[in-house]
């Protein structure tokens, strides 16, 4: 077993921002590899906001980004449990970064459960087509479709995209490191996004009746 150091410990608290000893727990089960620590503690993050993700998000922040020299501009929505946590710098941070990233990488949708049936199809039928094509035999087909449909959710959905400043990172588990530090569910309510020149904005809100979940 790996000797813990404080030098590890601090190491780990920059890259995380986790509290001291969830840090020093994770260094422990990952025998001092700061790499595996950092999963672990993502891991946590997940699961914790698993546990809090049907928690109502009834406060919150509307925040606005302005990008490209007043080129682009971002007025974005995100919920949480109570004031106390809108206001601290965790959360304040946290809603700064998901507007940058709305302004540099224009997500259509919130969530995959929000892409509308509509966009849905079109893109399966011209998955299925171009697999087709290939003369893959139809249960070969659908799994390309299947894997298809999961790159594009990642391109068109806020949630499930890489972090614009930490590729490693989704939307999904920034949110969860959050949820884990500040213990309230935290939701993307909706947000728009403006860009000089353009005929059209991009407007994405998560679906009503599932406004309460925290994907």
């Amino acid at each position: 077993m790996a000797e813990i150091t404080a030098s590890m410990v601090k190491e780990l608290r920059e890259k995380s921002g986790a509290p001291m000893m969830d840090c020093k727990k994770a260094l422990t089960e990952s025998n001092g590899n700061l790499e595996e620590a950092i999963v672990v503690l993502r891991k946590r993050g997940m699961a914790s906001a698993a546990k809090k993700a049907t928690r109502s998000t009834s406060e919150g922040v509307v925040t606005s980004y302005i990008h490209a020299g007043g080129k682009i501009g971002v007025l974005l929505e995100v919920n949480c449990e109570s004031d106390f946590v809108a206001r601290t710098t965790e959360f304040q941070t946290l809603v700064h970064d998901i507007a940058m990233h709305i302004a540099a990488v224009d997500p259509r949708y919130v969530r995959k459960e929000d892409v509308t049936p509509a966009d849905m199809e079109r893109e399966k039928d011209i998955f299925r087509a171009q697999a087709a094509a290939t003369g893959k035999p139809p249960a070969v087909i659908e799994k390309i479709v299947e894997g298809k449909m999961s790159k594009f959710y990642e391109e068109v959905c806020l949630l499930e995209q890489p972090f614009i400043k930490e590729q490693s990172v989704t939307i999904t588990q920034l949110i969860a490191a959050v949820i884990g530090k500040l213990g309230e569910n935290i939701t993307v309510r909706r947000y728009a996004r403006f860009k000089v020149g353009e005929s059209t904005e991009t407007i994405a809100t998560v679906k009503q009746a599932a406004a309460t979940e925290a994907e």
